[in-house]
């Protein structure tokens, strides 16, 4: 059944919905190697007693060391939860609540990437809701009572913007995927510590710095309306991204253009908060699902085609950010700023080696694309509505040649 008609009546939809939901309001904390920082930050809040969570490569890396150090300073008991080597499960999110549950955990810090940060954000609301088992928290909407555990948000990349979103992305113990946005989401700290990025995969990092630059682009883009704090938030990741991610990309070392994409990330994950995200995500989480595509090639293979695809409904706001990040001059037409636009995110994709990926899609799940990707996309406010024709259109731009 074709949901065209029912998606473009609602498109509006999720943006009225998501600005009835409280954000957190996080004070954050910048600087190569400011996780140092936390122990002081935790003895200010008066915590006697947080849990400390992390995967299993940061730790055996040992980047947890330096936070348990200056807890030990400040006089702060931990514990460590570093079981975590893949995206949060239910048994995962069950084995770190009981662990924060023993240890009367009162506030939780998060080291580590997408994974992790989902993770300890169902573990600090199921704590608030111990009665209940994991499963019957993966709600779309859950509401948690007198707010979650306090988090402390430690990325140690620069692309999800996981450390500030209310959502989470949990699979369930069939193995799908499901969303669950929580009410009352406590973050009160984000630590960006350049640091943390510097030893990242190449290929990491530029699938990372994709990920938020698509996050700050449809953000800036989107059919929600905003404040101007919000709209300039998503302007300034797409120019920090634009300024720094080939910088890092050479230099990987580089700890002020480190800190620039961890600071754009962030700005992504507000995006999200606030302007939800568009086609590109609703394409490349069907086709990463379809073909196990890792989210951030899946973002680089869709970025250029949807944007593409998209530019007539979106001109205007092209050109804004063309003239924001000094693309094009202040007088410059629109459809000229939109094209030096378009031609700035195809250079920069160039530099970071994600304009040559190969496309998994096949002409035979076209069907079974469209459809995913139609339901995906009620879940944003996208510039127009794609009809399933649109789909199958930027579809066949990716679609391997028989």
């Amino acid at each position: 059944m074709d949901t065209y008609i029912i998606r473009k009546q609602i498109h509006r939809l999720p943006g009225k919905v998501i600005h009835n939901i409280p954000l957190p309001e996080p004070q954050v904390v910048e600087g190569h190697a400011s996780r140092k920082q936390i122990g002081e930050i935790c003895r200010q809040c008066g915590y006697r007693q947080v849990l400390l969570v992390t995967d299993k490569t940061l730790s055996k890396l040992g980047y947890e060391q330096a936070i348990t150090q200056t807890l030990t300073d400040a006089g702060v008991n931990y514990t460590v939860f570093n079981e975590i080597n893949s995206e949060p499960t239910i048994a995962l999110i069950e084995a770190g609540r009981e662990v924060a549950l023993e240890c009367n955990a009162e506030c939780i810090i998060a080291l580590g990437g997408g994974s992790v940060m989902d993770t300890c954000k169902m573990v600090a609301a199921g704590v608030r809701m111990p009665h209940l088992p994991v499963k019957a928290l993966l709600l779309k909407f859950l509401p948690v009572p007198d707010k979650t555990l306090p988090i402390i948000a430690v990325p140690s990349t620069a692309g999800t913007g996981a450390e500030v979103t209310v959502g989470a992305v949990v699979t369930n113990n069939h193995g799908t995927k499901g969303s669950t946005v929580l009410i009352g989401l406590d973050v009160t700290h984000v630590i960006l510590d350049s640091e943390l990025t510097i030893h990242a995969p190449q290929q990491v990092t530029a699938a990372c710095g994709m990920d938020a630059l698509s996050h700050c682009i449809e953000g800036a883009i989107s059919d929600v309306d905003v404040d101007d704090a919000d709209e300039e938030m998503s302007e300034e990741g797409v120019r920090l991204i634009l300024q720094h991610l080939p910088t890092v990309m050479k230099e990987p070392e580089n700890i002020e253009a480190r800190l620039g994409m961890c600071r754009a990330a962030m700005y992504g994950g507000h995006a999200i908060n606030t302007q939800l995200a568009g086609y590109v995500h609703a394409f490349a989480h069907s086709i990463g699902a379809k073909y196990h595509l890792p989210h951030g090639q899946a973002i680089s293979l869709m970025l250029m085609p949807v944007l593409e695809y998209q530019k007539s409904a979106c001109i205007e706001k092209y050109a804004m950010l063309a003239r924001y990040c000094q693309i094009a001059e202040d007088d410059a037409n629109d459809t000229e700023a939109a094209n030096l636009f378009l031609q700035a995110i195809r250079e920069l994709m160039a530099q970071c080696g994600m304009d040559k990926l190969s496309s998994p899609v096949k002409a035979c799940d076209h069907e079974e694309l469209t459809h995913m990707i139609a339901k995906d996309s009620i879940n944003y406010s996208a510039p127009f509505t794609f009809s399933n024709n649109d789909i199958e259109q930027v579809l066949m731009t990716v679609t391997q040649k028989e």
